[in-house]
């Protein structure tokens, strides 16, 4: 399994009882992480292997998770289950995410340095073998950079409008989007996290 999936040991045996649950119920499983604190959080990500998930859905692989937990009981404290869609600035874990959203906008990071950089922003450009391309702005010209797969530490969409309207598309396409419930969509251009 993907270190970008599941990042530490827990997160790791905790991936391997729960993605085959997901896997059972028609969903894959997007990310997964224990976050501490005085009561852990267990998040998963979950979505179609066409994309997408609806609340009804995610409560669902809420309750069928609770209960596996139950009985396998890998988690000695008490914890919090939050299930999720990956959201627009989806983190990107498995290497077909690459490929499907080429085009768009990302943040790379690795978990040694590449040519003197850990850090790397730019346009999703595919995947060759097991190879993330990605083409970054370099001395003012633009250049294909290839990321092994396993070299990535994390990875992330930036939200940007042009994959708002490329989201709100394909939820309009499957008839999960009412336009109706939106009079004007807003988006704030010039702004960006970092």
């Amino acid at each position: 399994m993907s270190d970008l999936i599941a990042k530490a040991a827990m997160d790791r045996k905790l991936a391997e009882i729960v993605a085959p649950i997901l896997e059972d119920m028609g969903f894959e499983l997007v990310r997964l992480r224990l976050m501490g604190g005085n009561t852990k959080t267990l998040q998963i990500m979950a979505e179609r292997p066409d994309g997408g998930i609806e609340v009804d859905e995610c409560a669902e692989i809420s309750t069928a998770v609770s209960a596996v937990l139950d009985v396998e009981d890998p988690l000695s404290d008490t914890y919090v289950l939050e299930v999720g869609s990956p959201g627009i600035d989806r983190p990107l874990t498995r290497l077909k995410d690459f490929d499907a959203y080429e085009g768009y906008e990302a943040k790379l990071e690795t978990a040694e340095l590449i040519d003197g950089r850990k850090r790397f922003k730019g346009v999703l450009a595919g995947v060759e073998g097991s190879e993330v391309l990605v083409n970054i702005e370099q001395n003012g010209e633009t250049v294909t950079v290839g990321l092994q797969f396993d070299w990535l530490a994390d990875a992330k969409l930036v939200m940007t409008d042009e994959l708002i309207k490329e989201m709100l598309r394909q939820r309009k396409a499957l008839g999960t989007l009412n336009e109706d419930q939106f009079d004007e969509i807003e988006t704030e251009t010039g702004s960006e996290e970092d």
